[in-house]
């Protein structure tokens, strides 16, 4: 058996799957955000509470909103911030008496999408999570690319490429510290924020997506904009690693027009004489991040 637990800032969920990938088991509980020790002991709660009303104990995977910086060993960058800068693996190790691996949430959706959803059987797959950031991770032949700092995949903390004169006057601050990160521009919440600047008005995504698709002209300019920019961003991935398939998921993977829009506004960026990567949505859409960290390891036996 193989858990997976996905650290949310307002969830925790714990997902059992036996060994052909099958749902045993699902549970969640609210995350206490501002306090470590309760955060670990509810993981710890969560998977003995599963393990003993299946009966079996298995390996346990985590995804979460940060990643463990090589250095310390301790967690980096996580924006639930009470995370940063604590040994979670061996806290929950000891805890619960078992090693326990850590993955970064958008490594596990891209993980996730490339065992059993809309990657399945791809060599080299990119998944994107484009919701109220800009997350992902790269899977080859069925394992994370983590990276010499884990920091592989790593999307949104990039420049925007090919950038117009007004993108780099207008470049909006990252909470990162550098200003113009692709996740400012094609996070839906990037998306919104453009439209704020053109109208003053703050307007959800999906409400611009749907006053574009009625005909409201400056909301269509608003999403050509985004599909620009994100087609230079992911041209840019094509360009760097050429993956077999591009996943995408979060809020913004519900627009069905994407999927149409980007490969042509990707071409012309793309240093080959032909574009074909396909752009597709995840299968397992929110319950991606859960699944993808079951698989963190590749067999039931803790000891593999």
């Amino acid at each position: 058996m193989r858990i997976g637990i996905d650290l949310g800032g307002t969830k925790i969920e714990i997902l059992a799957l036996d060994d052909q990938g099958r749902e045993l088991m699902r549970r969640r509980v609210s995350t206490p955000r501002h306090d470590y020790g309760a955060i670990v002991a509810a993981i710890a709660g969560l998977v003995t509470g599963v393990e003993a009303e299946l009966g079996q104990t298995g390996t346990v995977g985590v995804g979460i909103p940060g990643s463990l910086s090589p250095a310390t060993g301790l967690i980096k960058n996580a924006n639930t911030t009470v995370l940063i800068g604590h040994p979670l693996d061996r806290d929950l190790a000891v805890a619960l008496g078992r090693e326990v691996r850590l993955e970064n949430d958008a490594n596990c959706f891209a993980l996730s999408e490339a065992v059993d959803g809309a990657a399945a059987g791809a060599g080299v797959v990119f998944g994107l999570i484009i919701g109220t950031g800009a997350g992902s991770g790269i899977v080859i032949d069925g394992k994370v690319l983590r990276g010499r700092h884990l920091i592989g995949g790593e999307f949104g903390h990039n420049p925007l490429p090919w950038p117009s004169v007004e993108e780099v006057v207008e470049a909006p601050a990252c909470y990162c510290g550098q200003k113009g990160c692709l996740e400012t521009w094609v996070s839906g919440t990037g998306f919104a924020d453009d439209y704020r600047r053109a109208t003053g008005a703050a307007v959800p995504a999906p409400e611009i997506v749907a006053m574009a698709v009625s005909g409201d002209g400056i909301a269509r300019a608003s999403y050509e904009r985004y599909i620009s920019r994100l087609a230079r961003g992911l041209a840019q991935v094509v360009n760097l690693i050429d993956p077999d398939v591009i996943v995408v998921g979060g809020g913004m993977s519900n627009v069905p027009s994407i999927y149409d829009d980007l490969p042509p506004a990707m071409r012309a960026y793309v240093f080959s004489d032909a574009c074909t990567t396909p752009i597709v949505k995840a299968v397992h859409g929110d319950s991606s991040g859960v699944r993808g960290a079951a698989w963190l390891w590749p067999a039931a036996n803790p000891a593999a």
